[in-house]
Order: C-alpha cells, then structure tokens, then sequence
C-alpha cells in the first residue's frame, strides 16, 4: 500500500487563485492579524508532513487491532495515544479555534484543507479532533464565560477531548423523543440521567477527560435543552477531582472505522451545566452539528483522494491485457491503465474529487465570512453557509463511497483482500453517509428547508451569483458555460414546481429531495470546474494546468450530464413512489 501523498498544489491553487484567499483574508481584521498565504502554506507543508508520516501509518494496524473495551476502560491501538499527544501538541485542534483561549484562530478555508489531509491519512484516528473541535466551537459560541475559561483552553490544547451525545435507542433522527433527563440541583448545576448509543469518541485513553455535550429534557418539558457533562469533575482551579456518574456500557463493533470507539454512555445522576438557554439546545447543538456535517463531507472527500491515489498507482504498475489496437510497448500485457474502463474509473474518481475540494473550500470560505465579516457580507455568507452545508455533506459521502468502490474495482480481486488496503476504505467511508444525519434527511434539509423553505430566495440569490461569476470568466468555453447555466435554469424550474406543490402534495420533498440535490451537486461542480479552468490558465505549472483542462473535458462530456437525470426524476414526482400501499413492501 503506498503512503499517502497530500494534493499540495491543488490545495493552493484552490486557496490562492480559485477563491483569492489572502483577499479574503485581508478584508477581515480578525483573521488578517491571525495569518497570510506564506503562513498557510507552511501550515499545509506541515499537515502533509504529519498526515504522511504520523497519521497514515496508524491506519492499517487500527483497523487490524480495532478499540478495547475492559473493566469500564475504553483501550485505542496501539500508537494512538502516542501519536494524538503530538498532533495535540503541534495546535493542530485548536487551529481553527478561538486565540483567546489557547486556538491558533486559524480562518476555516484552511482548516478544511488540513482536515482533509488527515482524513485521508486514517478516518479512524481523525474523529477524535475533529469531533473535539467541535464541541469547542459549541461552548465557544454559547456557553457561558464560566464554562469557555474552564474548559476551552483543555479542548484546544488536546488534553481534553469532547463527544457529542444525541442519539438514542428508541430515538434515532427524530430528537423529540429523547429520554434522558435533567434536574435542577441547588447549587445551579443539573443532574442529567439517561443512556446514548452511537457517540463517537464518547470515550477513550487519549486524553484524561472527555466533556460530553449531551441533549436532555427538563422536567414537564417539551423542548431539548443541552449540558457539559464531563467524564471526570473539574474543580475550581481547573484540577481533576472525581468520577462524575458517566460510564460506557459497551463498543459497537462495527463495520468501519475500528480505530474508532463508537460508544454506549451511561449518565447517572451526572452533573452537567446548561449550555445556552433552556429548551433551546437544539439551535446549540446545530452550531456544532453543522461544522461537524462539513467535517464528514471531508471525510468522503479524504476518502476519495486516498482511493485515487491508491488505484492510479496500482493502475499503472499492474500488467494485464493488451492495450486495444496491441501494445504500444510488443509486450504480452500491459499496465491496465491502458484500458479504457480503468481511465473512465479513475477520471471520474478524480473528476469528482477535485470538484469537491473545491466545493468544501468555497463553503469554508463561507463559514468565515458568516463569522467574521459584517452588515450584508456576514448575512449572505450564512445564507451560503446554510445552502450549501446539507449539500456539502451528502454529495461529498456519497460521491466519496462511490469512489472508494471505483477503486476497489480498479485493483480487481485484490481489491477484496486485505493486503491492498483499499477495503478498508470502503468500509470507513461507508457510515459517512448515515451519521451527522442520514444523507436523506440532508436532501430533505436542502429541497424542504433551504430551497423551498424561503420560497427559493436563496438559490435565486445563489443562481444569480454564479451566473455572474461565469460572465466573467475569460478562459473558458462559452458552450460548456451555456451548459451549467442551462442546469442551472432548469433546477430552478423544478425547484419552483416543488414549491408550488409542496402543500398539496405533502410527500413530494422527500420523495425527489435526493434527485434535487444531486441534481444540484452535478450542476454545481460544473461550476467549479469552469472556474478552475478559468484561473488554471496562468498557473507556472504548465502539467498542473494541462490535467485540469483535460479533466474538465472528461466531466462535461461524461458527469455533467447526470444532473439532467436527477433534474427529470424531481420532474416525476411522488405519485409512483408513494403508490403501492405500506403491506405490500
């Protein structure tokens, strides 16, 4: 299996010239005072180095090893723990994290790129920051000062760890039904009881505390609210002092993802401190899930990237068959490069990939903005952010498993055995797609919430943007641009057709929201693939240059295209689908 490499200039190209990142940067003081493009591209220079050298070796004998669970003790593979201390200690948690207590203030669209290498290197072992990151970005947004000077300078410098605790056995997506339960307690704190399935990280040796943001009712309650609940109690000086009721009844052994411990946690009578207002912990809680969407986004796209570079290697080393129309080289086989469904495999892996990265750039770009920047600039970039964060992470899963399985078919029978690696990426992409929200309850999000929900105002304003921006693109062909806005044009036509009859017909999103934002996705890297054409056209890298045009040749003439299927099975609505009664299934 060969070490896995970070797409270093396809990183900076996308920060430099695709979306002008020291531009952005310079425009908000906060971030401007934090970084520059020399600084990023060091950070990049070292992020590969550790994902490389650090990270991708923990991948294999993770997986091989998987997490132990003895005498309430949760036990990660061996080099685990070594290896989380010096990420740890190299800022790599806190790097997108808030330098008044202890982040680097690192701006988004960098940190996605970071992520992204990480995933790439081993998913397993990634989880634990990157879900610890979150949960910072939760209290930093709405704890109380208390909560943020106690714990957050722990979480950034790693020595802390953070899970996030939603689900439960009878309540699954639908949060309503929860039964975990908080009591108000003399001294202001709670007493939360209740059990959570599923928590990834919920616990582990890493680290000598891990703080749980767990999802409770109050009593006579109907709304959720939300809590810290640390596995070990913190006193006043920031000290440990003892175990605080919180206890894993069991692993789940799993499909993918070994390295991870996926948790059973019980609360007993613990004692957790309300984060936000009361009843509101969904709104809290969203403010990390949706960072968090985004991160899984990225693992599909790590994913893809690995398999990529795992199948065109093996591609072009493994000798099989002659190359139609006979071997250029008048041996009896050759590298199976040559063949024609080995390039379509690897071209769209790629294809897909490199518009994803640029997808998750874009939308981290966003995220700044929607932090950072002011007035009408802040608002729009979270309207952006709230567009395109179900989009980012259902269309980056589902593209990323598809790739991982391109792959596979790539190394033939050895993709099925162990010792190629490949299989393994297949099994740990493939829960990217269910959890952080099913990517159906994503398209739902997208199609009911975000595009219909304002009655299509921002994917006008979103349309509007791109068209705009094509209008100015003086590289590119001006049939391929007539191309995405003809996609374009068309989605909002479906788009509005569902919003009229969304009423009538109240089964209708669900039904066609996964075509819708598939339909979107394809349209969408049309975009970027435009734009990359467009900036590639001055890159000193005359190779670099050439693999985009030609890559952007293959996705129009091969990719793009699906988006009209997806646009015609929204137009078909829900009649067929919702037909066939219930016992019949």
């Amino acid at each position: 299996m060969n070490p896995y490499q970070a797409p270093l200039t396809d990183m900076r190209f996308l920060l430099e010239q695709v979306f002008d990142a020291p531009n952005t940067w310079a425009q908000l003081p906060e971030i401007a005072e934090m970084v520059d493009i020399d600084t990023a591209n060091a950070i990049l220079e070292e992020a590969a180095k550790i994902s490389c050298e650090l990270i991708h070796p923990l991948n294999r004998t993770g997986d091989e090893q998987g997490v132990l669970h003895q005498e309430n003790q949760v036990i990660t593979p061996d080099g685990y723990k070594a290896v989380y201390e010096q990420y740890s200690q190299g800022g790599w948690i806190g790097l997108c994290g808030d330098p008044e207590f202890g982040g680097m203030g690192m701006p988004k669209m960098l940190g996605i790129l970071v992520d992204e290498m990480a995933y790439s290197a081993c998913n397993a072992f990634t989880l634990y920051g990157s879900l610890t990151a979150g949960a910072a970005l939760c209290i930093n947004a709405h704890g109380s000062e208390e909560l943020k000077q106690a714990y957050l300078p722990k979480l950034y410098s790693g020595e802390w760890a953070g899970a996030m605790d939603m689900t439960e056995p009878q309540a699954g997506s639908d949060l309503r039904n929860i039964r975990t339960r908080a009591l108000l307690q003399d001294d202001g704190s709670y007493a939360i009881t209740g059990s959570k399935i599923f928590i990834t990280g919920g616990d582990h040796d890493l680290t000598e505390n891990v703080i749980h943001l767990v999802l409770a009712k109050l009593p006579d309650s109907k709304g959720i609210s939300l809590f810290l609940v640390p596995k070990i109690s913190v006193n006043a000086d920031g000290s440990l002092a003892n175990a605080n009721g919180v206890s894993v009844g069991s692993i789940e052994h799993k499909m993918g993802l070994k390295g991870s411990a996926t948790c059973v946690m019980n609360f007993d009578n613990a004692q957790g401190f309300l984060i936000g207002e009361p009843n509101r912990g969904l709104v809290c809680m969203f403010t990390m899930m949706n960072y968090e969407r985004l991160a899984i986004g990225i693992q599909g796209l790590g994913s893809a990237q690995a398999a990529y570079q795992m199948a065109a290697d093996y591609a072009k080393e493994r000798n099989q068959g002659i190359a139609a129309g006979g071997s250029s080289t008048g041996s009896d086989s050759d590298p199976i490069i040559v063949h024609g469904d080995v390039r379509r495999m690897l071209l769209t892996i790629r294809a897909m990939t490199e518009a994803g990265r640029a997808l998750s750039v874009f939308t981290g770009q966003q995220l700044d903005l929607a932090k950072y920047a002011q007035d009408e600039v802040k608002a729009k970039a979270a309207r952006y952010v709230g567009l395109l964060t179900p989009v980012a992470k259902a269309f980056l899963t589902d593209r990323g498993l598809d790739a991982t399985i391109m792959a596979q078919q790539v190394f033939g029978g050895h993709g099925y055995i162990r010792e190629t690696g490949i299989e393994q990426l297949v099994r740990d992409t493939r829960i990217a797609q269910i959890y952080e929200g099913t990517n159906g309850i994503q398209a739902i999000d997208f199609l009911g919430r975000k595009v219909t929900g304002d009655n299509l105002a921002a994917l006008n304003e979103f349309v509007a943007d791109l068209k705009a921006q094509m209008r100015a693109f003086t590289h590119v062909d001006a049939v391929k641009v007539a191309a995405v806005c003809a996609r374009l044009d068309a989605l909002v036509i479906v788009a509005e057709s569902v919003n009229d009859r969304k009423v009538a017909q109240p089964a209708l999103i669900n039904a066609c929201a996964v075509d819708f934002l598939d339909a979107f996705g394809y349209t969408l890297y049309g975009f970027y693939w435009l734009a990359m054409v467009d900036k590639v056209a001055d890159h000193e890298d005359k190779a670099f240059a050439e693999q985009k045009v030609y890559l952007a040749k293959f996705y129009f003439d091969k990719l793009l295209p699906k988006a009209d299927y997806h646009i015609a099975q929204v137009r078909a609505g829900d009649a067929t689908t919702m037909a066939m009664p219930a016992e019949l299934f």
